[in-house]
C-alpha cells in the first residue's frame, strides 16, 4: 500500500499512545507528521543531529545502535511495527546520541514535537501517556542490562529465544517455533556475545536435540526442556 493512500489516524488510534484520543486529536497529530519509506540500511538518524520529534515504525524493522571509536557496532535496540522510539530524547531538546537504521524496507511515522506539547497543553492525559509508554521502554532495558551482567552467554541466547510470551502456554513436550526477525550477527549484538559465540550456542542447543535450526526459523523441540536448560 502506497504512503500516500495510509489512514494515519486510524492508524495512531489502535497504538497505546493515542488510542484514548479524539478524531480531533488524532488529526491534528497526522497532519503534522511525515511519513517516509527506507530502503533496507537507510540512515533514519545518526549521532548528533538534532531530535526534533519521535518515530512510529508502521511496517519493517529498525535497529538502534551505537558505534564504538574502533568502528564496532553494539545493537541497543530492535523496533518492530507498532512500537516508537526516540520519544523520551525528544523531551530533553538535546541531539541524539545513538544512530536508528532500517533493517528492511520499513515505513517510519515521525511525529513532530510541537505537536506533541500543543497537545500537552490541551490534555495533560497525553502527557501521562507517553511517560508510561517511555517507563516501559526503560524497564525493558533495565532488564537487557541486568541479563548482560547476571547471565551468561548460553542463559542469554536461550531467554531470547523464550522471550515471547505465548511460550509460557506450551505443554511438555511441546514444540514451538521462532523466527529471527533479523540476521544472527544483529542478534548477537543485541545480547553482547560475538556472532560466532551466538552461533556455537545455537549449534550446542541443537546438537542436544533441544533446537533444530533452518536459517532464521528455530523450532523449539522442547519448550519445558530447554527452559530447564536455561537454569542450569
Amino acid at each position: 500500500m502506497p504512503p500516500s493512500s495510509l489512514d494515519i489516524p486510524a492508524y495512531l488510534s489502535i497504538l497505546p499512545l493515542f488510542h484514548e484520543m479524539r478524531p480531533a486529536e488524532l488529526e491534528r497529530i497526522a497532519a503534522s507528521a511525515v511519513l517516509k519509506r527506507c530502503e533496507r540500511g537507510d540512515e533514519i538518524f545518526h549521532v548528533g543531529q538534532v531530535c526534533d520529534g519521535f518515530h512510529v515504525v508502521m511496517s519493517g524493522q529498525v535497529k538502534l545502535y551505537a558505534l564504538a571509536p574502533t568502528g564496532h557496532e553494539k545493537v541497543i535496540e530492535l523496533i518492530s511495527p507498532g512500537n516508537t522510539f526516540a520519544e523520551a530524547l525528544m523531551f530533553t531538546g538535546k541531539p541524539y546520541i545513538v544512530n536508528a537504521q532500517s533493517l528492511t524496507e520499513s515505513l517510519i511515522l515521525t511525529v513532530r514535537k510541537q505537536a506533541v506539547m500543543d497537545e500537552i497543553e490541551r490534555d495533560p492525559r497525553f502527557a501521562l501517556r507517553m511517560l508510561a509508554g517511555i517507563s516501559r521502554r526503560l524497564h525493558g532495558l533495565v532488564q537487557d542490562v541486568e541479563s548482560s551482567a547476571l547471565h551468561s552467554g548460553i542463559q542469554r541466547v536461550i531467554g531470547y529465544l523464550l522471550r515471547d510470551q505465548s511460550l509460557e502456554d506450551v505443554g511438555p513436550g511441546q514444540m514451538a517455533t521462532v523466527s529471527l526477525p533479523v540476521s544472527k550477527a544483529t542478534i548477537a549484538s543485541l545480547l553482547s556475545l560475538t556472532p560466532e559465540y551466538f552461533s556455537r550456542v545455537l549449534r550446542e542447543l541443537e546438537d542436544g536435540g533441544l533446537i533444530a535450526i533452518d536459517r532464521r526459523d528455530i523450532r523449539i523441540l522442547d519448550v519445558q526442556g530447554l527452559s530447564r536448560y536455561h537454569l542450569q
